[in-house]
C-alpha cells in the first residue's frame, strides 16, 4: 500500500450509553477523543461493525445513509441521536473491487443505513459528522480466517488518508457486564486482555505465529468467557489482516467495569506513531 492509512480497532461500549453520560463509559469516551485528537484528520472512514453480518462482505454504497437504532430498551433520546455524515460511494466501489480481486464475493448495498457500531464512536471522535463514511459487514460464518482474508484484500485499496476502524469490543460477555463483580471474572478478563495485547503488539513475534494465534483465538486464556460469540472480536481480525504487522500502539479503558483494549496501526507512506499527531 503506497497511500497513507490509519487502522484502528476500538472497543465501542454498550449501545448508546457512551453518548448518554454513563459513568461506566467515561474512560472510553476520553480515550476515543484523545485518539481522534492525535490522528491525522481522515479524508474518509471505513468502519467494520460488529453489528452487521451478511453471507458475503457487504458495503454501504448510499450517498446519505440513514441511521439504524439497533438497540432496545434505552431512553427516548437514544432514538433521536443524529449523525448526518455523507456516504462515499466511490470508496464503497473500491472496497468491493478489492475484495473481488482477492477472490472474495462482495455486494454493494445502496439502501442500508449506519448502525450504532459506526455512529456512536464517530459521534465521540468526529462530532461534526462531516467526514464521508462507508460501513463493511462481517461474514456470518464467523470464520477467523475469512476475516483475516478480508483485511488482506483491503491492502489493495488506493485511497489516500483513509481511516479504517474495526468497531467491536475486546470483552463482550453481556451476562458478565451486568452481574456482580467478582475477582474470578476480573482475572479472566485480565488474562485474555494480556494475551490479546501480546498477540497484537509483540513486534518480535513472527507474523506466521501472530496469524496462527488469531485464527485459533478461542484457545486463548478464557477466550469463550470473554467472547461467548465472536462477532465483537472479528473486526480486529480485519484490522490486523489489513496491517499485517504488530500494532503501533495499544490503549486500554475500563468500560462497564471491564478492561477493554484498543489497537492502532499506521500503514503505508509516511508511517509514524500515533503519538506524532496531526
Amino acid at each position: 500500500m503506497n497511500t497513507h492509512t490509519d487502522v484502528l480497532f476500538i472497543s465501542h461500549g454498550g449501545g448508546p450509553m457512551p453518548l448518554l453520560g454513563d459513568p461506566g463509559h467515561r474512560e472510553m469516551v476520553d480515550t476515543l477523543a484523545d485518539i481522534a485528537g492525535k490522528l491525522r484528520r481522515p479524508s474518509a472512514i471505513l468502519v467494520v461493525s460488529a453489528h452487521w453480518e451478511e453471507s458475503v462482505p457487504t458495503i454501504t454504497a448510499g450517498t446519505y445513509p440513514k441511521l439504524i437504532y439497533d438497540y432496545y430498551g434505552f431512553p427516548p433520546e437514544s432514538y433521536e441521536i443524529q449523525y448526518p455524515c455523507p456516504g462515499e460511494p466511490e470508496l464503497a466501489r473500491q472496497v468491493a473491487a478489492s475484495l473481488e480481486q482477492a477472490g472474495l464475493q462482495a455486494r454493494l448495498d445502496y439502501k442500508r443505513g449506519f448502525d450504532h457500531g459506526l455512529f456512536v464512536p464517530l459521534k465521540l471522535m468526529y462530532p461534526e459528522a462531516d467526514i464521508p463514511c462507508v460501513q463493511l459487514s462481517l461474514v456470518n460464518t464467523m470464520d477467523a480466517k475469512t476475516h483475516l482474508a478480508i483485511g488482506r484484500a483491503l491492502q489493495a485499496l488506493d485511497y489516500d488518508n483513509l481511516l479504517v476502524i474495526g468497531s467491536g469490543f475486546s470483552f463482550h460477555n453481556m451476562r458478565a457486564f451486568y452481574s456482580a463483580v467478582s475477582p474470578e471474572d476480573g482475572a479472566r478478563n485480565q488474562a485474555f486482555e494480556a494475551w490479546l495485547e501480546e498477540t497484537c503488539g509483540d513486534a518480535s513475534m513472527p507474523e506466521s505465529q501472530r496469524i496462527e494465534r488469531l485464527v485459533h483465538w478461542d484457545q486463548a486464556p478464557y477466550a469463550r468467557f470473554c467472547h461467548p460469540r465472536e462477532e465483537h472480536l472479528l473486526p480486529l481480525h480485519v484490522c490486523y489482516g489489513l496491517a499485517g504487522k504488530a500494532s503501533d500502539a495499544h490503549m486500554s479503558a475500563r468500560i462497564i467495569g471491564k478492561m477493554s483494549g484498543m489497537y492502532y496501526w499506521r500503514v503505508g507512506a509516511g508511517s509514524e506513531s500515533l503519538a506524532a499527531g496531526r
